[in-house]
């Protein structure tokens, strides 16, 4: 089988790595296609893997740039198709719903964020994509009959325990002593065209939580964004492949980006994670109310009018004072207790959540067998056991 991967941003690097070596291993071909972000070309240079950058000079970030950006990556897809000719295509990509009915090409379009928080993406991939693979807490809209729903995150595509192990080694490497507490704060762009309007973490903000987290242990900042030179004293570099590794072995996350709140998570370190998608996302959300593995906090203060509840019907917390407040309540555990409690979280999580790599592995080599059984076994628990 020829299959054809689209990257477009570092996350899917992840979401896919265990996925394209299984199907190499498996004998099929594989093809990576890919766009400029942030780190994504550094992170297959360190795997050792080609790949095709079918827009290596980037584009602009205003509504202009972006549609012509789809336009260069479609037309130039288009041509790597006709000489590669894939049997299926997967990724995240607009691009692949475009291509793929023209071409008849299958397309399994992989993504874990609602819908509503992604409407521009939505409207454009899903309606011509073949299978729609999404998290059952997952909301897909109108497209929610249409979508395949699994019971993992993308992110136990290369954080299950049957793919990751930390190892403090690499941790140590960085000069970082994982006998003492550390936090991370990470930092997001919120440049996405669905990041418009969004508000996070801004400098008064960070200031405020670097002071609270002092006493308790040293900090570490990475961030998307060019940091105030207040804050590079804490700047941290690593090699995007060790990420998760000093990740792993922090005492708590904090943030305004969504994936590394979510990996915190399903690593068992405590998160907490500040802006105005929280509420919004039914992955995350899981996450924070079904496993109580971090802390969701609206950035904007809600009204009565505007109030989100929460899955248990309490309303979630919004405004600065409400993310000093859960950021205290978790530094004054102590480091044993929080570890054991956390720890427990995402056991109990693991055990309802199969391994998302060997499902997805599965899925698109048995296509469309494949998706005829995850629909018609949607609720047998033996079939989902396969995949643990």
């Amino acid at each position: 089988m020829k299959i054809l991967v689209y990257l477009g941003h570092p996350a899917h690097f992840y979401l896919y790595k265990n996925a394209i070596t299984n199907w190499r291993e498996h004998g099929h071909k594989v093809e990576i296609l890919i766009k400029k972000k942030d780190i994504l070309q550094q992170l297959l240079d360190n795997q050792g893997w080609e790949y095709h950058n079918i827009l290596a000079e980037g584009r602009k970030s205003n509504k202009i740039g972006m549609a012509m950006g789809v336009l260069k990556r479609t037309i130039r897809q288009a041509q790597f198709c006709a000489t590669f000719k894939p049997d299926i295509m997967t990724g995240t990509s607009v691009e692949n719903s475009i291509i793929g009915p023209l071409s008849g090409i299958p397309v399994v379009n992989c993504n874990e964020d609602d819908a509503l928080v992604v409407p521009f993406y939505a409207k454009l991939s899903y309606p011509c994509a073949n299978a729609i693979l999404n998290p059952i807490v997952c909301n897909s809209g109108k497209w929610d009959e249409k979508a395949t729903k699994y019971p993992s995150y993308q992110e136990l595509a290369y954080l299950h325990p049957n793919h990751f192990a930390p190892d403090k080694y690499i941790v140590e490497g960085y000069g970082i002593d994982t006998t003492k507490p550390y936090f991370i704060m990470r930092f997001a762009s919120l440049k996405a065209h669905h990041d418009e309007g969004v508000k996070g973490i801004n400098t008064e903000i960070a200031q405020r939580l670097i002071d609270i987290l002092s006493p308790h242990g040293q900090i570490y900042i990475t961030s998307e964004r060019e940091l105030e030179p207040q804050f590079e004293p804490y700047r941290i570099r690593i090699n995007p492949l060790d990420m998760h590794h000093v990740m792993a072995y922090a005492s708590l996350y904090l943030g305004d980006s969504q994936t590394m709140a979510a990996e915190a998570g399903v690593l068992g370190v405590p998160f907490v994670r500040f802006n105005d998608f929280v509420g919004r996302i039914g992955y995350l959300q899981e996450l924070e109310d079904t496993y109580q593995l971090g802390y969701g906090v609206h950035a904007t203060p809600l009204t009565t009018d505007s109030t989100i509840r929460r899955v248990d019907g309490s309303i979630q917390p919004s405004g600065t004072q409400a993310l000093y407040d859960a950021v205290e309540q978790l530094v004054a555990m102590h480091a044993d207790e929080r570890k054991t409690i956390f720890t427990a979280r995402r056991e109990k999580m693991l055990s309802e959540k199969i391994d998302y790599a060997k499902f997805l592995t599965w899925f698109i080599e048995n296509y469309p067998m494949s998706q005829e059984q995850t629909k018609t076994h949607h609720d047998d628990q033996q079939f989902w056991q396969e995949f643990q």
